[in-house]
């Protein structure tokens, strides 16, 4: 944290300004010597208050230890927008400093909520002002309720455009500008044909989804036609068992080595938004294909690495979990990510040919662990009956570093 011997206050302000904060608020901002914040939040303060006033730099994160360390010893309020610790500056800087009073203001969020009558434990809440407008996937089903904090103007045209590709366009997408403010504004109408040519760039939109396009189930095992595929992919019953056995838990990171197509990591991903992932695939064609695959289906922040392990798992951040789907019988990959997992951490790999399911069992041999087969087969027409069609049999090995 940084060394700032004075307390910092960090004050939520809506559009309704100076009039809309409570006494406490307004309190501090009087009492302040230096006012940070951006020119637009600066600007709804009255001449009256006295301290100086410092809007953010760009970018704002690099700059944040510095202008702190400048003002240390001051008093200091930054302005953040409606509650500082919901997708606001509150929680980045309570990063860099210790003494930390927030005085929040309703969210954007909130006041939305109120507006449409929503209650709020029932909708789902995305903040677009920094993900890619992606990350609504997999938050689209049949009759779901969706807040967004948009980034700019053109957010809800981005929104509306994702509906309309997952054929959702009849959803009804409501656009709430300067919520709070005296230039607060309403447009609203289905989302395939609402007219977005000038929206105000402060605003929150409300989707409800309507009943038609494809929804993708939340837990692990989508369809195989889900993805982009060359035919290399752990297909879907191997691979929610695969999930099952990985145990993602909010917060881990996975590798996923000779990742194919993506689907173990993409899935792992979609358990939580605070899962994090990296592929790494040596098929230059298959590392963009998985790039492609996690757009679609709602998790861009996948981490993609094109080369070839055991080489190309140097300089990874450290996992806590380790996925193996190709590479097993490759020297030094085992090795390798047996010696990069941390104490507690837990490794999966699967084996269709004797010669990895071999490797396995040997390693099996080595630390104990678990080993599964499991042998799936799809019905298949035969003539005009119907009959069973086997899928290669998949050996499963797991086990949890002591």
């Amino acid at each position: 944290m940084t060394d700032n011997p004075a307390a910092l206050t960090v004050v939520g302000i809506g559009a309704d300004g100076w009039a809309g904060l409570a006494g406490t608020a307004t309190a501090a901002l009087a009492a302040a010597e230096v006012i940070i914040g951006s020119s637009r939040q600066l600007d709804l303060l009255p001449g009256h208050v006295r301290g100086r006033r410092v809007p953010w730099p760009s970018p704002l994160l690099p700059a944040i230890p510095g202008l702190l360390a400048a003002h240390a010893g001051r008093r200091v309020v930054v302005l953040a927008s409606g509650d500082p610790m919901f997708h606001g500056i509150g929680a980045t800087l309570r990063r860099h400093v210790a003494d930390l009073t927030v005085i929040p203001h309703p969210s954007s969020v909130s006041l939305a909520a109120a507006r449409l009558g929503w209650p709020l434990a029932d909708v789902e809440t995305v903040s677009l002002v920094t993900a890619p407008v992606e990350e609504l996937h997999p938050l689209i089903h049949p009759g779901r309720r969706i807040l967004v904090l948009s980034r700019d103007a053109g957010t809800p045209a981005q929104v509306a455009e994702l509906l309309v590709e997952r054929g959702y366009g009849d959803s009804t997408l409501t656009v709430l500008a300067q919520l709070g403010g005296p230039a607060e504004a309403t447009i609203s109408g289905p989302a395939q044909s609402l007219d977005l040519s000038a929206v105000d760039p402060l605003t929150v939109i409300a989707v409800e989804c309507g009943p038609g396009g494809r929804a993708f189930p939340r837990v692990p095992g989508l369809p195989d036609d889900s993805y982009d595929s060359d035919g290399q992919l752990t297909k879907r019953e191997v691979r929610a068992v695969t999930l099952a056995i990985l145990g993602p838990q909010p917060g881990e990171l996975l590798w996923d080595i000779g990742a194919g197509s993506g689907s173990i990591a993409i899935e792992w991903m979609r358990t939580h938004p605070a899962c994090r992932a990296v592929a790494v695939e040596s098929d230059p064609v298959r590392a963009a294909r998985i790039a492609g695959n996690a757009r679609a289906l709602g998790v861009p922040k996948i981490k993609v690495v094109e080369g070839r392990a055991p080489a190309a798992l140097t300089g990874l951040p450290a996992p806590d979990v380790i996925f193996i789907g190709g590479g097993v019988t490759r020297d030094g990959v085992l090795d390798t990510a047996w010696a990069a997992l941390p104490a507690g951490g837990r490794l999966v790999a699967n084996a269709v040919t004797l010669e990895s399911e071999a490797v396995l069992a040997a390693w099996y041999a080595r630390l104990g662990g678990d080993l599964t087969r499991v042998a799936v087969s799809r019905g298949a027409p035969v003539g005009g009956f119907t009959g069973w069609k086997p899928m290669m049999p998949v050996t499963i090995w797991s086990v949890t570093k002591p």
